[in-house]
Parts: C-alpha cells; structure tokens; sequence
C-alpha cells in the first residue's frame, strides 16, 4: 500500500510548479549534504587513519622502551646475584641463592647452571630441577661463546611443564673462564611479566603480540590468536622485514578484517612488539561524528526547506491569481485577464492570452455557423449518417438514421451499439476497433433491430475525416438494404432450387454431393447415393397435361421427404429424374431407405375425372468407394443400378455394390 502511495503523492507534487520547486530543492540540498558527507567522510578516514597510525606507532614505541627498561632492570638483577655468587664457595651458593628472595617479584623462578649444563640450584624449589641437564639447549652454547646477558627462545620446561623464557647472565672464573650462569624464569602463560602487558589497556581496542626473531610466538592474548595464526600463514612482506629488524607501521588483510599494525624491536631480547588495531574501531568515532552531523544537517535541511516553501509559495501567488481569472473566463464570469504585477513575464503571458482569447472568440462564432450549416444539411438528407470522435463515440446522429431504428434525439453510443443483432454485434465490435487503431474505413452489412423489434439489414460505411494532416473525427453513413439482401437470398435459393417442387435442383445437389466426396477423401466418412426416376410418367403428361404431371411431381416430392432425415439432401435433376444423398450412411441403410421410398412413390397418385394415375420408381443405390475422384464415377454407378431396375421390370431397388463385398455387381429388391 506504501509503495503505491509514495509514487502517487510525488506525482501529485511534480504537477505543479511549486511541487517541482519545492522537489528540485529538496533534490539539491540532498545532493549537496550527500556530497558535503562524503568529502567529509574521505578527508576523516585520511586523517583519522594518519593521526591513529601515528599514534599508533607512539604507542608501540613506548610499549618497546617499557619492555627494554623491564628488561635490563631484570639482567640487573641478575648480575647482582652473579656478583654476589662470586665473593662465595661453590657450596654456599644455594644459601646465597635463598637469600636473594627478592628477585621472585621479577621472576618466576631463578635456576643457577653451572658450566657443564647441569642446574645446581633454584628457587624456589621444585622437584626434578636441580640436576636437570640442560646441555642440549641452545641458550648453553650461546652463553659459552658470549660474554652478554641473553633471552631463551620459548620452551617448555622438563620440571615445570609450562611455557618458559630464560633470562640469563654468564659467570666467570678470576680467570675469565666461564663457569655457568644464573637465569631468571619468566612463565609465558602465567607470568608477572606477561600478565602484566596483558593488562594494558590501548585506545580503540589495540592487541599486542610479541615474538621472537625466528617468528615464534612469545606473548598472544586470546582474543588474537586467530588473527595471528592468520598472519603467520600469510607470511606478508613487511612482517618478514620486521623479522629482520625493521620498525614502521603498515596494513594487513586479516580473516576478512583491516588491521592497522606497528612494529617495534625490543634488542636486548631479539624479540618483535606488534601492536594491532582493527580498522573498524579507528573509524568507529569518525562513524558517531558523521551520524551527529548527519542529523544536524538534516535538521537544517527542514528548516531550510519550510523557509523556502514559505517564499516559493509567496513567489507564485501571481501564477494563483492568473489561474483564478482564467478559470473565470472558462465559466463566462470574465471576458480577459486583468493582472496586477509587476513581473514582466506575467505580464507577456497575460497580453499572449488576451490575444489568443479573442481569436478563440471569433473562431468559436465562426464554428457556431459552420456547425448549424452542417446539421441542416445532415438533417435534411434522406441517407442514415453519424459522426463519432477519434475515440469511437457517436456525437451526432442525423434525422433519418434517428427515424430508420426508432432512436430518441439525444440517444448514445450505446444506445446505437444495443440495436445491432447479437448475433453480429461482436463481430462489428471486433472490426469496430480495428479501424479505430489503424485508421482504416469501417465497411460492413449487419442486422439491426428497429423501435418495434424487426430485423433490418444495414450496410454502414464510416471513413476517418482529416484536416490537412491531422485527423478531426469519424463520418459514417446508414444505408437500409433489407429488400436488397430479401432478393439476393431469393435468387441465391432460386439458383438451386428446383421451383416446381422446392427441392434442390441439379446444380445445388451437385455441389452437396462434391461436399460429401471431399469429407469422404478427407475423413473417410461413409455416404450413399440414391438416384431414381418414374415408371409411367409419360402418359400422364401425355393423357393429363403438363399441370397434372405437376402436380404428380410435387406430390412425389412430398412423398419422398417424409421419408429422409433431416440431413439427406433431396433433388430434382430435371424432368421425372430424382436424387438423394445420405451423409454418414452405410450401404445397407441406404438400401432399406430405398425400399421406404420405392413404397411411398408406389402410394401416391393423382386424378383427371373418374380417371386415376400411379406411377412407380426404378431406383439405384450405391456408395463412395476408394477409388472415387470425382462425382462423374459415383453418379454412374447410381444412374447404372436404377437403368438396371428399370430393365429388370420396374419398382424395384438395385444395389450397385463391389464385387469384394458380396460377390456380385449388384442386388435387386
């Protein structure tokens, strides 16, 4: 229902002029908000993305100084204890070791190792570390060939069974040898250190991830795992650089989201701080300010729009005004517009219309004459004749067509419509409007029914009337040809009819029969033919006269017709010869049809006198046969079998049939 309705009210606004105005206003102001938001919308990203990039990359250059300086306060740690491990005996370490508790605040764990790889003593104690042989790792090696404090790569420690880094530093012998190391265990899962990081907070939801220079991970909260996998198996370029020791901030495509990302290096472990921000929460505050000022320029836009509706409408009063006069002189009230305004282009429009005015004035007289001149003539004229628009809607109707069907004066289109036949009325309506869409004449002769109900044969003819180019209406004429369509029906039945006894005559039941061959080709519907003439006719033309043997003709006529079906087709072929076509008949009906007859014609008889005459009929009977081209084949079988039942003694039936049926040539009855 809404979306009916939308499309109807704008296109009732778009019909006046100050709807259009007020649209085109409301267009642009649109237009000009769209755009402003869009600038807007493009300078924001670009600022907010280079002002969080930047502030990104602050933030992750203080988280890496943080690391560093947490860091080198832990080796410092460290390297007091291996000073202090220094001034004593190899069997006084563990006590020393104790009495440095101080250090747990940094660490989760402090080991000391000596030069062969083996741990001599922790704390705090946990079963199964002291004498675990830690030969085999890659941190022993390296401390061996490096005076430096050293961060492990992640492991996962044989005691503890948890994510751990080692933060070492070397000790030596007076002599400068080395004599193993003291390390402070940082617990990757669980740890001060880490948990610590994991607690800070970053603006716009920032994620850190930290790891070592290999790519192992170090530090990944859960909420970024996914993401982090994600890079990994992505394997960009600039991750690879930061691998390598590049710092700088750039953009991953992450699982489907932007990622701004800041690295940093932290050297002292050889590890790499990625700061990550999802785009979305950098653009989030662009998003809540935009939304702001989408509503306040929305909110101008309306007022603006009532202040300009105001003025508009103040603007057309004019425009009302030429309205109103113009619809006073539509009615009569006024004769020309009299406008008081100062607009120059009113007052043209005003001047061009006065001047259009009076020329439709005098031309609206001028018609007025034409138009008395013509319905004197159309009325005075004997012819039907009517006039329609463009549409097809009769508009006049003259005397004579309103006299011809009985119509009052001011009858309608439908009035004309309703007189003709139903039985021609769709047809003349089909046709109707034909000629209305191609501009063709309308020829047609149909049945119309006058005041009292009697059927009138009409020819109308109606031509599409133009003036110069351009078509003015539709002129018809109504022409009453019933005695000419009573006598063309006339000569057509008297064309084949036989006049003395009213059946068919030659040419009639030929064409029937032709009609009955040509379904019998087609479909192979069965049909027979009767053919017969009169015993002893001749004296009575002979003894009675012509009017007697008349008479005898037309009583054999009747005779014969009560014995056929409504279908048979009965006929005269001229002098005392006779015909019957039976459609869709069998043989052996025609044959019993045949005998019917034979009886009837022996019952009938006329008199002259005290003297009566009978005749009887020789008849013969056949049927369509494969075979059968033509009528000239079937009428002489028939005309064969009824010379034969003459030769055969009179009154009698004979039976032309095919010698695959029976045998024979033909049966006698």
């Amino acid at each position: 229902m809404l979306n009916r309705l939308i499309p109807g009210v704008l296109k009732g606004r778009l019909a006046s002029l100050q709807g259009r105005l007020l649209v085109g206003l409301v267009a642009t102001w649109l237009a000009i908000i769209g755009l402003l938001l869009g600038v807007a919308w493009g300078i924001g990203q670009t600022l907010v993305r280079d002002a969080n990039v930047s502030h990104l990359g602050y933030q992750a250059e203080m988280l890496s100084r943080g690391l560093q300086d947490r860091i080198a306060q832990r080796f410092n740690a460290l390297s007091r204890l291996t000073d202090q491990l220094a001034e004593g005996t190899d069997a006084d370490i563990a006590d020393r070791l104790k009495g440095n508790r101080s250090l747990l605040a940094d660490f989760e764990g402090v080991v000391i190792i000596g030069a062969d790889g083996v741990v001599i003593a922790d704390m705090p104690e946990v079963g199964g570390r002291v004498g675990l042989d830690t030969a085999s790792r890659e941190f022993l090696s390296m401390m061996r060939n490096s005076p430096w404090p050293y961060v492990s790569r992640p492991f996962v420690g044989r005691a503890s069974l948890q994510p751990l880094v080692l933060m070492l530093v070397p000790r030596f012998t007076v002599d400068g040898e080395f004599d193993g190391m003291v390390g402070g265990l940082l617990n990757l899962a669980h740890g001060q250190f880490f948990r610590s990081i994991a607690s800070l907070t970053f603006q716009h939801q920032g994620h850190v991830a930290i790891f070592t220079a290999e790519g192992e991970p170090v530090f990944i909260p859960d909420s970024l795992e996914q993401h982090v996998e994600t890079l990994q198996r992505l394997n960009p370029q600039d991750y690879h650089l930061a691998l390598d020791g590049w710092q700088g901030e750039t953009r991953h495509e992450l699982d489907g989201e932007s990622m701004l990302v800041a690295y940093r290096q932290v050297w002292q472990a050889d590890w790499v701080v990625a700061l990550m921000m999802p785009r979305r929460s950098v653009m989030a505050p662009l998003h809540a300010f935009l939304e702001r000022l989408w509503w306040t320029w929305l909110m101008a836009a309306l007022l603006m729009l009532l202040a300009t509706r105001w003025w508009v409408g103040r603007q057309l009063t004019p425009l009302h005004r030429l309205e109103q006069q113009i619809a006073e002189i539509g009615s009569g009230a006024r004769q020309q517009l009299a406008l008081s305004t100062d607009l120059r282009e009113l007052i043209q429009v005003s001047d061009a219309f006065n001047h259009l005015e009076h020329e439709r004035s005098e031309a609206l007289h001028r018609l007025r004459d034409r138009e008395a001149f013509l319905d004197a003539i159309l009325g005075s004229t004997p012819t039907g004749m009517f006039v329609a628009d463009l549409k097809g809607e009769v508009t006049y109707l003259n005397n004579a067509l309103l006299a011809m069907l009985g119509l009052g004066s001011v009858s309608s289109t439908d009035d004309l419509w309703q007189r003709i036949h139903e039985e021609d009325l769709e047809d003349a309506r089909d046709l109707w409007r034909h000629s209305l869409r191609q501009g063709a004449d309308f020829l047609r002769q149909l049945r119309m029914r006058d005041s009292d109900g009697e059927v009138l044969w009409v020819e109308v003819h109606a031509s599409l009337v133009k003036g110069g180019d351009k078509p003015l209406g539709i002129v018809g004429t109504v022409k009453d040809i019933t005695e000419r369509r009573h006598q063309e029906a006339l000569r057509r039945w008297e064309a084949e009819h036989d006049l003395l006894t009213g059946l068919l005559n030659r040419r009639g039941f030929e064409r029937r029969l032709e009609e009955a061959l040509a379904d019998f080709t087609k479909t192979g519907t069965p049909s027979a033919l009767i053919l017969f003439d009169l015993d002893h006719f001749k004296p009575v033309n002979d003894e009675g006269g012509h009017a007697l043997g008349d008479e005898l003709l037309r009583r054999v006529a009747q005779g014969v017709s009560r014995e056929t079906r409504g279908s048979d087709h009965l006929g005269r072929q001229g002098g005392d010869e006779f015909g019957l076509l039976l459609p869709s008949c069998t043989l052996e009906h025609a044959r019993r049809i045949a005998v019917s007859i034979r009886d009837a014609i022996a019952r009938v008889s006329v008199s002259q006198g005290d003297k009566a005459y009978c005749v009887t009929a020789s008849i013969g009977v056949t049927h369509f046969m494969e075979g059968d081209d033509s009528i000239a084949s079937v009428l002489a079988r028939a005309d064969t079998a009824s010379y034969a039942a003459k030769h055969r003694g009179r009154n009698a039936v004979v039976v032309h049939r095919d010698r695959a049926e029976r045998g024979a040539d033909s049966d006698v009855f």
